[in-house]
């Protein structure tokens, strides 16, 4: 049991750095197909000349997070609040836009939206998981 306490966290955490960092380059490598993509979304089009470069700094920002023990909680929290609005906005656009346009990349471009927002919410239950078990068990002994 021991060994899972450890293992989890981990095990999430480089999930999250592969799918940011293939995520981040697959928007940097077709970047302006991406901005093309958010200026389309009824949602964003209004946030298109900033959010595309935040959205790629804030998940190389995240992912290099996850790669210490010493920030692992910080990109945990990272993780979770990325996915929270990504599942939000994937919800909001279900209900209510007809024109669905995918700004995601790579092999997350091939999922429906249904199939993307339970991959999301899965996602957020893998991060709420790992950082329940993260601040349990990395608290220095009293």
């Amino acid at each position: 049991m021991k060994y899972l306490k450890k293992i989890i966290p981990f095990a999430v955490s480089i999930f999250f750095v592969i799918l940011f960092c293939y995520a981040a380059i697959s928007k940097v490598l077709d970047f302006e197909n991406f901005q093309v993509q958010i200026s389309a979304s009824p949602l964003l089009n209004g946030f298109s000349q900033f959010l595309p470069y935040t959205i790629i700094i804030v998940e190389f920002l995240i992912a290099g997070l996850l790669c210490y023990l010493k920030t692992r909680n910080l990109g945990l929290i990272g993780s979770f609040v990325l996915m929270l609005i990504f599942t939000v906005y994937i919800d909001l656009l279900l209900r209510t836009s007809k024109n669905l346009p995918c700004s995601c990349g790579g092999l997350l471009e091939k999922m429906s939206w249904h199939q993307h927002l339970y991959f999301n919410i899965g996602c957020v239950i893998l991060s709420v998981i790992a950082l329940g078990i993260n601040l349990k068990y990395s608290r220095p002994a009293e």
